[in-house]
């Protein structure tokens, strides 16, 4: 199958930088025909006994910003995969100059150091205290790439889904940013079954 085939325009300035409040977002709902709502009127679509399957994961403040030991420019850093207790499968950018033994400085007396040459801007990292222990500080939430804005506190949350609570995300199962509390309960309250799985989002959404 050709992939071009899918190409289509998408004008800059209809993506949104900023989510819509949860439970506003549109929703298309195909049937018979098409009718267009939104996301609170779920709870009339479906029926008591029906099952929505939401995924927990939380999202790490995975992104850092460094400078490179040897000529002080920048690099950014987006952890990956935890491997080890202080290292990390990373992706970097700029990483086309970067080697093997580099330091990269995050804050004094932090720093990654490059196992490994990168590969596709992807190599491992091995840092000199575990991430855990200052990603809430340093970390910035790694928007989706078709967001072109810098993060912000507000996205600390808002970039989470209500139900967040296994931590270990790069990015958040964005379908589920539309629901707010209020509409779980007015499906819980339509004799709807909510059931929780553990799903985390990898590299896959920054390809």
């Amino acid at each position: 199958m050709r992939a071009d085939r899918f190409d289509y325009d998408l004008p800059r300035e209809r993506i949104a930088e900023e989510a819509a409040p949860r439970g506003e977002s549109r929703l298309m709902v195909v049937g018979e025909g098409v009718e267009h709502t939104e996301v609170s009127a779920l709870p009339t679509l479906l029926r008591s006994g029906d099952l929505v399957v939401v995924n927990n994961t939380r999202v790490l403040p995975a992104r850092l910003y460094s400078t490179r030991a040897a000529t002080g420019g920048r690099v950014e850093i987006l952890l990956v995969e935890k491997v080890g207790e202080r290292t990390w499968k990373a992706l970097l950018k700029p990483a086309r100059r970067l080697r093997k033994g580099e330091r990269l400085m995050l804050e004094p007396g932090l720093e990654g150091s490059l196992a490994e040459d990168p590969v596709d801007g992807r190599a491992t990292l091995d840092l000199t205290r575990p991430a855990e222990e200052f990603l809430s500080r340093l970390g910035h939430v790694p928007l989706p790439p078709y967001i072109h804005r810098a993060d912000n506190t507000h996205d600390r949350e808002r970039y989470q889904t209500v139900y967040a609570s296994e931590l270990g995300a790069i990015a958040a199962p964005t379908a589920g940013l539309h629901f707010g509390d209020e509409d779980l309960e007015a499906l819980r309250a339509a004799g709807v079954e909510i059931v929780e799985i553990t799903l985390h989002v990898g590299i896959g959404t920054f390809r």
